[in-house]
């Protein structure tokens, strides 16, 4: 009997390290793995999705304003619900929002049909404010969100989660005072998106895997976008012949941002607190690869059926989908029309322009208002200099993308997760982040050219 039991013991323990290995190596395939299409290079999740919208487009189209009148209706029902004294046969409470945001959500369901069915303003219709909101940004996030975490589940419930996290642990606690897990949050915001990284970030956080301070700290210093949108800029601004320099300055200037922010407020002084009871990290004993092979395979033998796993994943997905399309939407697109028909962004850069021509980058007057507006949409900076000279386009072009916080996609998002973020948070990280990075990426620029 002795003998059965340690042979199914044995046999259990190889059958974890199987899932371990097979559910990380198809994850790190799809999501890793670079192949180049059309002559450019990728990775696979990007070419599912991207095929999806490109072969689909009306498909997706109506998806989208599905979801987002979906959103309104179920939000305006948790509205009811809460204020009401009677008893309802179904709980709506995940839906449930501030009056603000309730606002928001219906405001999205407007916009959408107004953009779908081309009636409204011109304003809001035109290939550079509306469409360019819905069908490029609010479908790329309707697209990768619910797909992003059906196979992210493929780390995050087999192992692979632990296993990274136990060999980036000597990095990431003493640099960036995050678990050793955070690296596959950062991982998953830089080559697949950071609606996926986010959506990891706020399920860990659910779990108690991460406390609110952890949980703020990863969203708003490494929530990047793909290295796809940093092909998109380097190509609007001429700059594709520099793109490993973009993509290795973004990343050293992230790195010390994240290292700097952390030490300072508001991000030191938020709670160490948890959702519910600590999932701490296990401590490594001995050899580093060997005892993030074992944590691993402990976390695989505690999974459920993979099928099981990958559909809690994608409703999972699904439902976060439903809570942040229409707030993306409305607060992105409103972003973007002050952007491009008022003067505010002209008046807020102007102070910057002494800085600008302090550092040295040419073209001030196109730099300073291009420095801010990124945070109404990061690509919108790329589209204030396109004019200007090659100097002042890669400090742009580096310095948009290293500020991560903007309200046609990020900020909307992080207001509707879990993650106990603010408003005024993101709007104190993005000052900091934005003066900080400054002399950094000047510094940067002249040694480059």
């Amino acid at each position: 009997m002795k003998q059965t039991s340690r042979t199914v013991e044995t046999a259990n323990n190889r059958l974890s390290y199987v899932k371990l290995w097979s559910t990380m190596i198809i994850g790190f395939l799809f999501f890793l793995l670079p192949i180049k299409v059309d002559g450019a290079w990728t990775i696979p999740f990007d070419v599912f999705v991207s095929g999806i919208q490109d072969h689909f487009p009306q498909m997706v189209a109506f998806y989208v304003l599905l979801i987002i009148l979906l959103s309104a209706v179920l939000s305006t029902i948790a509205f009811i619900q809460e204020r009401s004294n009677t008893e309802w046969s179904r709980d709506f409470s995940y839906f449930r929002t501030s009056i603000p945001f309730l606002i928001f959500r219906l405001l999205g369901a407007v916009f959408a049909i107004m953009i779908v069915f081309n009636i409204g303003p011109e304003a809001v219709l035109l290939p550079n404010t509306g469409q360019l909101m819905y069908h490029n940004l609010v479908s790329s996030v309707a697209v990768i969100v619910p797909l992003g975490a059906f196979f992210v589940t493929l780390f995050v419930a087999f192992g692979g989660l632990e296993f990274i996290g136990t060999l980036s642990k000597p990095i990431m606690r003493p640099l960036f005072k995050v678990p050793g897990r955070a690296s596959l949050d950062i991982v998953a915001s830089i080559v697949a998106s950071y609606s996926v990284g986010i959506y990891v970030t706020n399920k860990m956080y659910n779990q108690s895997r991460y406390s609110a301070k952890e949980s703020i700290i990863i969203v708003t210093c490494f929530s990047s976008v793909s290295i796809g949108f940093f092909a998109v800029v380097a190509s609007t601004l001429d700059l594709l012949h520099l793109f490993p320099l973009i993509f290795l300055s973004v990343t050293f200037v992230m790195i010390v941002l994240a290292a700097i922010l952390v030490r300072i407020p508001p991000l030191s002084r938020k709670p160490d607190t948890f959702v519910g009871e600590p999932v701490e990290e296990e401590q490594p004993e001995g050899n580093l690869f060997k005892a993030a092979l074992r944590i691993g395979a402990a976390r695989a033998k505690e999974s459920n059926q993979l099928f099981k796993e990958l559909f809690s994943g994608l409703l999972d997905g699904g439902k976060l989908t439903i809570l942040i399309l229409p707030t993306i939407l409305s607060i992105g697109l409103s972003a973007i029309l002050i952007a491009e028909y008022t003067p505010v962004f002209q008046w807020i850069g102007k102070p910057m322009e002494p800085l600008i021509m302090l550092l040295g980058i040419p073209d001030a007057h196109l730099v300073a208002p291009a420095s801010l507006v990124g945070i109404a949409e990061m690509f919108l900076p790329a589209l204030f200099v396109v004019e200007a000279a090659v100097e002042a386009k890669f400090f742009i072009a580096v310095l948009s993308l290293s500020q991560v916080l903007f309200f046609s996609a990020v900020i909307p998002l992080l207001m509707e997760v879990d993650v106990p973020v603010t408003l005024k948070d993101m709007l104190i990280l993005f000052v900091l982040r934005t003066l900080i990075a400054m002399p950094i990426i000047a510094l940067i620029t002249h040694i480059v050219f």
